[in-house]
Formats: structure tokens, C-alpha cells, sequence
């Protein structure tokens, strides 16, 4: 090959290279920006999920510490119900307790009850119902409690009840009736002295 030739080839090996060179710059330009495209997409992506997780996260958490806070309010107002109820019961036997003494205030108290009974029911011939062993306290006050609800007013033993004590008071038909026991009061009272019990028990 002429010396010539030699040049002509070299020249067009010398520009292929370059031009090879360039696309291959070119290509590695373009390989890089997909590339970095890429990544960002990627980083995007994950941030995304990422924030996606942590709010689904803290959702979770929030439901949590909800049920939590409504677990511990309903077991402290079940605690509270069962204080509440635990003294009712203890009323109860107390004052179970008390009538079945000659205890001077339970006395008065049931001649209050009879005379409360008798005033709702009426004036006119009334009955008197309370335990057998209450017919002893009441029988001789029947007499001065009848002329304090009315001149007209009389009230007779009749047939004893299963009561832990107080009275029930009605007519001679039996048309109206009023039950002042014990038991009935204090089912009547319940729901209002309810609060004031736990006003009492619970009060800060």
C-alpha cells in the first residue's frame, strides 16, 4: 500500500474514530440520564410508599390508643357500677338489719311510712300490711297515724307480707295500693340517689 493510501485510510480511521467516539459519548450521555431518571423515579416511588406506611402507620396507632382510652373508660365505669351497686347491697342489709331490731328509729320510720302510704292512697277505712313482726311496733300507733291523715281516716292490720319492713297500705276493696316498703323505696330512689351515691364515692 502506497504511502498515500496509507495517509487516505488513516484520515478515514481517524474520523470513524471520532465520529465512534462521539455516538459513543452520545450513548453514555443518554445511558446516564435513564439512569438518573431512573433512581428518581425509584426514590420517588419509595418515598411515596414510605409516606404511604408511616400515615397508614400512624392511623393504626391512633385506633389503637382510641380503643385503648374507650377499653379503660368502660372498665372504669363498670369498676364505678359495681362500687354503686356494692352499696345499695350494703344499704340493703343494713337496713335489713336494723328493722328486724325494736330499733326507736326504725319504728318512727315505719309509722312514717304507713302514714306516707295512707296520705297517697286516701281517706276512708284502710288496711295495713307489714312484716309479722312489725305488727307489734305498729298495731298500737295506728290509731293517732289515722287521725293525722284525716277525721275520717281508719287503718287495720291485715295480712302480713314477705318484707324486710316498711308497709303497704290500701283500700278495703284493694282498688288502690300503695307499696311504702322497704324493697319499693329504695327501687324507687335507685335512679335518683344513684348519682348522689357516686358523686359521694367518686367525687375528686
Amino acid at each position: 500500500m502506497s504511502s498515500g493510501t496509507d495517509k487516505i485510510v488513516s484520515s478515514i480511521m481517524s474520523e470513524a474514530q471520532v465520529k465512534a467516539d462521539e455516538k459513543i459519548q452520545t450513548a453514555q450521555t443518554e445511558v446516564n440520564s435513564v439512569l438518573s431518571n431512573g433512581e428518581k423515579k425509584a426514590e420517588a416511588e419509595k418515598n411515596k410508599i414510605l409516606d404511604s406506611g408511616k400515615k397508614q402507620s400512624d392511623m393504626r396507632y391512633q385506633q389503637i390508643i382510641s380503643e385503648a382510652k374507650m377499653n379503660a373508660r368502660r372498665a372504669e365505669l363498670e369498676a364505678k357500677e359495681e362500687v354503686i351497686e356494692a352499696s345499695f347491697n350494703k344499704a340493703y342489709d343494713d337496713l335489713k338489719q336494723i328493722a328486724s331490731t325494736n330499733d326507736e328509729e326504725y319504728v318512727l320510720a315505719l309509722k312514717n311510712m304507713v302514714k306516707e302510704a295512707a296520705v297517697e292512697v286516701g281517706s276512708g277505712n284502710l288496711i295495713v300490711q307489714v312484716k309479722e313482726g312489725d305488727i307489734d311496733k305498729i298495731k298500737s300507733h295506728l290509731g293517732t297515724i289515722a287521725s293525722d291523715v284525716s277525721s275520717d281516716t281508719t287503718l287495720e292490720i291485715g295480712e302480713s307480707i314477705n318484707t324486710i319492713g316498711g308497709a303497704i297500705v290500701k283500700t278495703e276493696n284493694g282498688d288502690i295500693e300503695v307499696n311504702n316498703t322497704i324493697e319499693s323505696r329504695l327501687s324507687r330512689f335507685k335512679k335518683s340517689l344513684r348519682n348522689d351515691v357516686a358523686n359521694i364515692l367518686f367525687k375528686s
